[in-house]
């Protein structure tokens, strides 16, 4: 299927590993060009490689996204280099296991920080560009504990929950103007997130007093289609929402969690 991306300016975030390097390498492989950004040089230089191995275009900016002129550096720097920009992916994101009565303020700020106020800033100086086009597309990447609370983390899930929230406030604002908002909202994915000595299953395990294994069966046997994503799934449905294919789609949430939150909205 002709996705419509090739020469399409992108830029996503959280891209040097997980659903962000995944979205990028499936972006280049369509002929997209992208502005890779995330926090740490070496891993988004190693990303940017394997991006242009697939085809396109692919240049790193190291760039923290809770910054607060974030939003206006990122998207001047896409315009400079890559000519325009044409496509946003918020992916930047992070969790770990705590319990609701552990969290503390600073922490609550943290997720809000980099899921609320950081992809609002992307989105405030990218979205009034794109609509002076009459053209573009913004994918926010959620969270399924976004739609259905998640005690893992209970501040994760509320700043995944107000994330929701704003991709439909940009939505309903933008879209009359071409620009296209939607939200994708992964379960577990196997990523280094959750996987890598350390990640979310080893933190699971510790809180649980489990081992690993246990700990990502339980895991696995809350999703009806009994395993993780994988990154390539989730950015596959990215990838469709940023491509001229998803033309009749604004406001949207699309669940990519194997069936976890049960609803069909």
């Amino acid at each position: 299927m002709e996705l419509g991306l090739t020469g399409r300016a992108c830029i996503v975030t959280g891209a040097s590993r997980g659903i962000g390097l995944a979205t990028g390498r499936l972006l280049c492989g369509e002929g997209a060009r992208v502005l890779l950004i995330g926090r740490s040089e070496e891993p988004l230089a190693r990303a940017a490689e394997e991006c242009a191995a697939a085809g396109g275009d692919a240049q790193p900016l190291v760039l923290d996204v809770t910054e607060p002129d974030a939003g206006e550096l990122a998207v001047a720097e896409c315009e400079r280099r890559l000519g325009g920009l044409d496509v946003l992916v918020n992916n930047a994101g992070t969790s770990r296991v705590r319990a609701l009565d552990e969290l503390t303020d600073d922490e609550w700020r943290e997720q809000h920080e980099l899921h609320v106020m950081a992809p609002l800033r992307l989105m405030r100086a990218a979205a009034p560009r794109m609509a002076e086009r009459g053209r573009g597309r913004i994918v926010n990447v959620c969270s399924s504990s976004g739609k259905r609370p998640s005690l893992t983390n209970a501040a994760y899930s509320v700043s995944k929950a107000g994330q929701l929230s704003l991709s439909r406030v940009f939505a309903d604002t933008y879209a009359a103007m071409g620009v296209l908002v939607n939200a994708v909202a992964p379960g577990p994915v196997e990523t280094a997130l959750w996987m890598e000595e350390g990640g979310l299953a080893d933190q699971a395990a510790e809180a649980r007093g489990t081992s690993r294994e246990e700990a990502l069966e339980s895991s696995r046997a809350k999703i009806p289609l009994g395993r993780f994503g994988t990154e390539e799934e989730v950015a596959a449905v990215v990838v469709f929402l940023c491509s001229e294919r998803a033309s009749d789609v604004a406001g949207a949430a699309w669940s990519v969690d194997g069936g976890t939150v049960p609803t069909i909205v």
